[in-house]
């Protein structure tokens, strides 16, 4: 195993996690999820409030409404959230969280903390900023 195999496979993906969540509320408007992504310069949504994880709304997510002629001023997040969420804890490595990731083709993860909240996101760019310092 090289050296940066070996960091990866014990360094924990808390390290490298965004505590930047961006909350919004699932009656809310794409055409606000696209502002929200835009304004907060992120590239995904956590729908509902951090202490109650309803769903995600990705910029991905944005792109496949609108490629779908979908009114971004009437349909609502809840119309294409994704609630089938895939967690790490914070102990968790960035070697395994990669893993998980490129297993189920995802782009983020969120992360839980000791007592189960949300704690943050880790994202494939995250990933691969801490991969090329």
């Amino acid at each position: 195993m090289s050296d940066a195999e070996m960091f990866f496979a014990v360094r924990p993906v808390k390290s490298v996690a965004s505590d930047r969540i961006t909350t919004i509320d699932p009656g809310a408007t794409l055409r606000a999820a696209a502002a929200s992504l835009a304004e907060d310069d992120v590239s995904l949504l956590v729908v509902g409030t951090r202490d109650a994880v309803e769903g995600v709304v990705s910029e991905r997510d944005i792109v496949r409404a609108v490629a779908d002629d979908v009114d971004l001023d009437t349909a609502t997040v809840a119309s294409i959230e994704s609630d089938h969420l895939l967690w790490a804890t914070v102990d968790s490595t960035i070697a395994d969280v990669a893993a998980e990731m490129m297993e189920n083709y995802i782009r983020h993860i969120l992360l839980r903390d000791e007592t189960g909240a949300l704690y943050g996101i880790v994202s494939m760019r995250d990933l691969l900023v801490e991969l090329l310092d």
